[in-house]
């Protein structure tokens, strides 16, 4: 969150209205009809419900508002308009009082595919229709307020938290497998890769371990993580998260699943 950004959020008109061009409207189409193809018999049942509440357009860049008038009826949270890139300060505590950062661009068409800081298709499409679910909403919730309160070392634990649930949780029901986090819904690679893939390791939810498993975030995972329920994403929020840091940081972290990142060679 603290490089500089390759893109430029877009700022509302007077009244509130954000322009995009048609260019980026067909970017847009492109990206959800894309992917709403790919998650099928993929994501689980809370999220394609909060996709039928949210309504996406499929041939325009939704406006802000009109998520908004879906997430208060639901859970009380709203979507807030950002930069490209926030601080860590401003990132919890947007989500400490139920607002979710939504930075006011998209991807170009040649990083159709990937992209390392999040669009607004990543984070309305992928994280969006969760946010409707209140065990989801009351986690993402928790999480701000102990992310605003914490120290810079804690933080770096609860990243591994958020990472390894919001972005790239799996749930596990009645032998199938079926995507929660955001990180794998909004991406084509990740959702063929997380469900079908005999490569990446999955394994039941440990929070010590959760908070232990080094990550990057230019990769597939190599190892996901994985509930039994949405609804015991309310169960985590009555464990002592911060004793458990704690503990991690005693630990140690577990070795990495991945290589090591081979620096680029100057020209």
């Amino acid at each position: 969150m603290t490089k500089t950004s390759n893109y430029t959020a877009k700022s509302p008109e007077p009244d509130g209205f954000i322009v995009y061009s048609d260019d980026e409207h067909a970017i847009w189409s492109q990206l959800i009809n894309r992917q709403l193809n790919c998650i099928q018999g993929k994501a689980c049942d809370q999220y394609i419900a909060g996709l039928a509440k949210l309504q996406l357009p499929k041939d325009r860049i939704p406006q802000l508002a009109e998520i908004n008038e879906v997430l208060i009826k639901e859970t009380g949270w709203r979507v807030a308009r950002v930069p490209a890139l926030i601080s860590f300060d401003k990132f919890f505590s947007l989500l400490a009082n139920k607002q979710f950062p939504v930075a006011t661009f998209i991807r170009t068409w040649d990083e159709l595919d990937y992209l390392q800081e999040p669009d607004i298709f990543h984070e309305v499409f992928g994280h969006c229709p969760l946010l409707t679910n209140p065990a989801f909403a009351q986690f993402t919730h928790l999480y701000g307020q102990l992310g605003y309160k914490a120290s810079k070392q804690d933080r770096v634990f609860l990243a591994r938290l958020y990472w390894f649930t919001v972005e790239f949780g799996l749930l596990h029901l009645q032998n199938e497998w079926r995507i929660y986090g955001g990180g794998i819904l909004s991406s084509p690679g990740e959702t063929q890769y997380a469900i079908d893939s005999e490569t990446p390791e999955r394994k039941p939810f440990d929070i010590l371990e959760v908070l232990r498993t080094p990550y990057r975030i230019d990769i597939m995972q190599p190892i996901y993580f994985y509930l039994e329920s949405v609804e015991q994403l309310y169960d985590i929020c009555h464990l002592d998260i911060m004793s458990y840091i704690n503990k991690a940081k005693t630990m140690g972290l577990l070795p990495p699943k991945y290589p090591p990142k081979v620096p680029q060679q100057a020209c």
